[in-house]
């Protein structure tokens, strides 16, 4: 297991252990709860992890708001998002107030030293999640996030692809790509931009951004919102909007494995995978390389180049895409009705079932598949569409499947959900 850098342990009774880190006290409570239960790794294997990459994971979460994402029980157990700081913290923990599109506020925290990440940790934060902006300028990213989210069924192999078409893109419009793996199925390309512009104009970029990579590669990627439209490689614009948050690099993600956001130089994009990252590998690997994205500070671009691009698009017709559901209706975004719902004829769509976990959400989908298989031999895998439905609090999985290919007289009807959890309905 990682060793922890520059901190000391104190004796402590059996049920916690007090760690000096960097001249902190930091107390962990439940050291040997199990948090990943098929490698047996730990509460205190998880701090010391963080520990051990702290320079890294706080260049890109330090001095920055960040949500936490806590699992108490470990990645078999419940999980909740968490915006508000815990109100008993130590004085040193840094907070600063958010407002968020929906006008309310929460003080969330901001780590600025290896101290506070032991002490996240120790809430069973096994993620990073920050906000792409500084404390001190709250209304001026300081990042554009291209989150490159594959569809079911589709591969590494061409996610790899895409990242490519996005680094030549950026390269094209002066800006420097820095890219990591997602931890899950994806990758992420960090962007530094200049604190000029706010969050509506990021957004803009990034959607120009995706448009350009999708007209690079149509049948590779797309910027399409609505899952039922999309194929291949999904390049996700909505990750920049105000309040969205994306796993840093370093964070562990709730995978068997422990899988973890590993940070690359570009020529290993091309060879590496995804699962040789994980919260055992990956301090050896810092030791050995340092931090791949050492130099991201260096190089913060303009978004004037991609602005323009935006500007030539809403000349040419295309206007604002959807946002998020729970944004409020945007001057100038088309009608935020799901294509299916527009086209019925074209798109008909059944809802399948709902759960909080997404292996119960799939376990329905495949009793389905077992009383209708003559229509699940139609299936394509871009026709079934596996949301995660983010409530305040929590995340959901809604799993719904696309009846296009099936012949008419082959279509199930619309059917009871199962599972059907049905506290999830005003998530």
């Amino acid at each position: 297991m990682p060793g922890s850098r520059g901190a000391a342990t104190k004796p402590s009774g059996s049920d916690h252990e007090v760690l000096v880190v960097a001249g902190r006290e930091v107390s962990i409570s439940n050291p040997r709860k199990v948090l990943f239960p098929k490698p047996r790794y730990t509460k205190l294997d998880l701090v010391r992890y963080y520990l051990a990459v702290a320079e890294g994971a706080l260049r890109g979460a330090g001095g920055r708001p960040n949500m936490l994402v806590r699992y108490p029980n470990g990645i078999a157990g419940e999980f909740f998002y968490q915006k508000r700081a815990p109100e008993s913290r130590p004085p040193w923990i840094e907070v600063v107030t958010l407002r968020f599109p929906s006008g309310r506020t929460a003080e969330e925290v901001v780590p600025r030293d290896a101290a506070a990440l032991a002490w996240l940790a120790n809430l069973a934060c096994l993620e990073l999640h920050p906000h792409p902006v500084r404390a001190e300028d709250l209304d001026h990213p300081d990042e554009l996030r291209v989150d490159l989210d594959p569809v079911p069924a589709v591969k590494w192999a061409q996610v790899r692809k895409v990242a490519g078409v996005v680094a030549a893109a950026l390269r094209d419009f002066g800006l420097t790509g820095w890219p990591k793996t997602s931890g899950s199925r994806g990758l992420h390309v960090l962007v530094r931009i200049e604190r000029r512009w706010g969050f509506a104009e990021v957004r803009r970029a990034a959607l120009a951004l995706a448009r350009e990579v999708e007209r690079r590669a149509p049948k590779l990627a797309t910027s399409k919102w609505w899952k039922e439209e999309r194929h291949g490689v999904f390049v996700d614009y909505n990750q920049n909007a105000k309040d969205r948050t994306v796993a840093s690099a370093y964070s562990v993600r709730p995978t068997p494995d422990a899988r973890v956001s590993a940070p690359l130089a570009w020529d290993e994009v091309d060879v590496a995978d995804p699962a040789d990252f994980t919260l055992a590998t990956m301090p050896r690997r810092f030791t050995r390389l340092g931090d791949r994205h050492a130099g991201i500070d260096e190089t913060p671009g303009s978004l004037e180049p991609l602005l323009e691009l935006s500007e030539r698009h809403e000349r040419e017709g295309l206007g604002d895409a959807p946002w998020p559901p729970h944004y409020r209706k945007q001057a100038g975004e088309p009608p935020r009705v799901q294509p299916s719902r527009a086209r019925a004829a074209q798109h008909p769509l059944i809802e399948i079932g709902r759960a909080k976990r997404k292996q119960d959400a799939l376990a329905g989908l495949k009793r389905w598949k077992a009383r209708h298989p003559k229509a699940a031999a139609h299936l394509t895998p871009s026709d079934v569409l596996v949301d995660r439905m983010r409530g305040r609090s929590s995340l959901w999985t809604r799993v719904r499947v696309n009846l296009r290919h099936v012949p008419v007289k082959l279509r199930p009807r619309q059917e009871r959900l199962d599972p059907d959890e049905k506290t999830l309905e005003s998530s």
